[in-house]
């Protein structure tokens, strides 16, 4: 088992953490990590798009003019795509841009990316992620004691309200339960801090 060091919000060592050898130091499988990303960002897409073609558009159904001896251009239906409020060209239209992904390639994305953090050293382990008082200033202060400038995904074993409230207001920073974390958000983020507890409900969620 790899053996983490484990800090409070202060940055100040406070033990160390025994994490699970075959969830946390899985073998880095780029291929399916990416399969993933791109299956969420996918899924995200609404697909309502949607125009009209010249076959949906109303009216256009007699001819404007003759077809000879006017001196314009001969002209079928006013709905036609070169006239103003006429139907389009190759129409977008609705569809469905999700895309499945069994429940066993999703795990092995999601404990190689995690494992690949750990091993970049890109992944902090506390001991409890929680603030004084639910305010900007002690998020703010954490991230300077930790020197985090980048993003930073919290991981926590449950929606603790004031936590939530006090990163809210920075835009760096992102909050997600232990039992909803995925891959996207994983390799979307510079750096996670994932509390003890966190660890322990992944532990007991994918090893068994």
């Amino acid at each position: 088992m790899p053996s983490v060091k484990l800090y409070d919000m202060k940055a100040k060592e406070v033990g160390t953490l025994e994490l699970a050898d075959a969830l946390f130091n899985a073998e880095y499988n780029e291929s399916v990590i990416h399969q993933a990303v791109v299956a969420r960002l996918a899924n995200e897409r609404q697909g309502t798009k949607s125009t009209l073609t010249r076959s949906e558009v109303r009216g256009g159904g007699a001819k404007p003019w003759r077809q000879k001896g006017t001196g314009r251009a001969r002209q079928g239906s006013i709905r036609s795509p070169q006239w103003v409020k006429g139907g389009v060209v190759f129409a977008p239209k609705s569809r469905d841009f999700s895309k499945k992904m069994n429940a066993k390639a999703k795990t092995v994305a999601l404990l190689s990316a995690l494992s690949q953090k750990i091993r970049d050293d890109e992944v902090i382990f506390i001991d409890e992620i929680k603030v004084a008082e639910a305010k900007t200033k002690e998020m703010v202060a954490f991230l300077k004691a930790f020197n985090l400038e980048k993003t930073v995904l919290l991981v926590m074993d449950n929606a603790d309200e004031a936590v939530l409230r006090a990163s809210a207001n920075i835009p760096a920073v992102s909050t997600i339960a232990a039992s909803q974390i995925n891959t996207y958000d994983v390799v979307k983020n510079a750096k996670i801090v994932m509390s003890k507890q966190a660890v322990q409900q992944i532990e007991e969620v994918y090893g068994e």
